[in-house]
């Protein structure tokens, strides 16, 4: 039966009557906005929950604000940066020593719209951090998952996927002009690519993948924008009245796509406002999932490119 979740409705809505005891949930970029409340809302339910984030201070924070509300929760912290393949490596091999299952992996964490800048690696910034460090993360957390099947991923994607597909001759933007919006668009159309190609892979042992658009949130992933950013953006994307949401609506369709029973045994979704969304359209230009963030030929291609790119080959 189809939820009457919208583009309105909150955490505490979405998790209402669910249990998560006993399950282990793993989330990045706990350390400010979507990540707190969304370590939150599954502690509260009962998971044990690892928040990641790259400030080891904010992190601390974060986790010890948490257990303030919840004193019962079960809420613990790595460091990870995301931007940097070796500390994604290691807090990966910390975690799976700690966790021989991990039941939801909700890749959180992301950049928007910066300055160029490059990774520890090399890579484009956006590109690297929203997409290759969660890539590296998760396939080398992939035992665990598969271990606690049936198990859920969920990688944050983005509306802004219309502003940009994969270029696959110049990902890191080396030979062509830097745009920091074109750049933000292929991150987030590589994450739901991303989704795309790993569930292929893991549906058949009881994994699901799937992207989700949080929505536009005033949160500390826009501390780069500036107001006429926001015109950029409502123009690109044919949005001509952004409607923003608050925190615990913003992490909603997140939460949703962790715990909800609509989504057993289904992946290689794009959800927003916690539904599966439609194609994009000319009716509806400012939701819906555009074609090529959906592409299982691109799809395949940016795990192969992503897989060289981090340097490891990985057998699923």
């Amino acid at each position: 039966m189809a939820t009457e979740f919208g583009h309105a409705s909150t955490t505490d809505e979405v998790i209402s009557g669910v249990r998560l005891d006993g399950k282990t949930a793993v989330v990045t970029g706990g350390s400010a906005g979507l990540g707190v409340e969304s370590g939150r809302v599954l502690a509260a339910a009962g998971a044990n929950v690892v928040m990641l984030g790259r400030d080891a201070g904010r992190l601390a924070a974060a986790v010890e604000g948490i257990g303030a509300e919840l004193p019962a929760a079960s809420v613990s912290m790595e460091i990870m940066d995301l931007a940097d393949l070796a500390s994604v490596r290691a807090a990966a091999e910390r975690l799976r020593e700690a966790c021989a299952q991990i039941h939801i992996l909700l890749n959180n964490a992301g950049v928007m719209a910066c300055p160029l800048a490059r990774t520890k690696d090399g890579f484009e910034l956006q590109f690297g951090t929203n997409h290759l460090g969660h890539f590296l993360f998760t396939c080398l957390l992939l035992p665990s998952l598969v271990a606690a099947a049936p198990a859920r991923i969920v990688n944050l994607s983005s509306a802004g996927h219309k502003l940009g597909d994969i270029d696959f001759d110049d990902p890191n933007f080396e030979r062509r002009e830097y745009d920091k919006w074109l750049a933000y668009g292929q991150s987030k159309t590589a994450n739901a690519l991303f989704s795309v190609a790993l569930n292929e892979r893991l549906a058949g042992q009881g994994v699901t993948a799937n992207a989700v658009h949080p929505g536009m949130i005033m949160t500390e992933l826009g501390r780069h924008l500036e107001p006429a950013d926001i015109e950029i953006l409502q123009a690109r994307s044919g949005a001509m009245d952004i409607a923003f949401k608050s925190v615990p609506a913003g992490a909603a369709t997140s939460i949703w796509a962790c715990t909800s029973a609509e989504l057993e045994g289904r992946g290689g979704l794009y959800l927003e406002d916690c539904h599966i969304a439609e194609p994009v359209s000319e009716a509806n230009p400012a939701g819906g999932v555009a074609a090529h963030a959906q592409d299982r030929a691109a799809a395949e291609r940016l795990w192969e490119l992503s897989e060289q790119l981090v340097g490891e080959r990985f057998a699923t």
